[in-house]
């Protein structure tokens, strides 16, 4: 194996906006590098850290991704296909794309993935790992670079749909996201499947 793959996702429970996946990739022999980007060296879900330190750490991802250290690629998945055709689809759609978007030979790869996840079949060498976000480096920082890329995502949305709050809760089902819904109603980018139950 010459390549080490983590994959996560983020968004797959908000009621707005898309599903991020991320693969993230270093090469086998310099995974120990890895540690240098948590806090105190310590693998962390990105759930468990704060925005600004996830910022600071795809900060670091991003200079190192330009000195080719590491590479990673997110794909997104909207609200409109996540309606059509079920979040399951939607991941798995996402998860291909930046998978392959990494442009390696299926054959070279170890593919790390969280939860419930899996990568494409010709990727021989792959293993799921529950809370791998919690005790894989590789894994930990792909679900960085899809929680930041999803973040900035609901930011853009933000500006588009003022009235929503989207900067604030990224899309989640909050007490004043859910008022903000009855009041104006649903926006293009709301998961309209996941919303039936909301009174119009």
């Amino acid at each position: 194996m010459k390549y080490l793959i983590g994959i996560d996702e983020a968004g797959r429970g908000p009621l707005a906006g898309p599903v991020a996946v991320s693969a993230f990739c270093v090469l086998i022999n310099s995974k120990h590098h890895l540690l240098k980007y948590f806090p105190d060296h310590k693998v962390r879900d990105s759930k468990k850290l704060t925005a600004p330190v996830r910022e600071h750490i795809y900060a670091k991802l991003v200079e190192d991704k330009v000195k080719k250290l590491i590479f990673f690629e997110v794909s997104f998945a909207s609200s409109n296909i996540i309606d059509k055709k079920g979040i399951s689809y939607a991941i798995r759609t996402a998860l291909e794309s930046s998978i392959e978007n990494l442009g390696l030979l299926a054959e070279e790869c170890l593919v790390l993935l969280d939860g419930s996840l899996k990568a494409p079949g010709k990727y021989k060498n792959q293993e799921t790992i529950i809370k791998g976000d919690e005790k894989e480096a590789v894994i930990a920082l792909a679900s960085i670079v899809a929680k930041v890329s999803r973040d900035r995502k609901m930011q853009i949305f933000d500006k588009k749909y003022p009235l929503y709050g989207f900067g604030v809760h990224k899309g989640y089902g909050t007490k004043k996201h859910y008022i903000s819904i009855r009041k104006h109603g649903l926006t293009p980018v709301h998961r309209k499947s996941y919303l039936k139950s909301v009174d119009k």
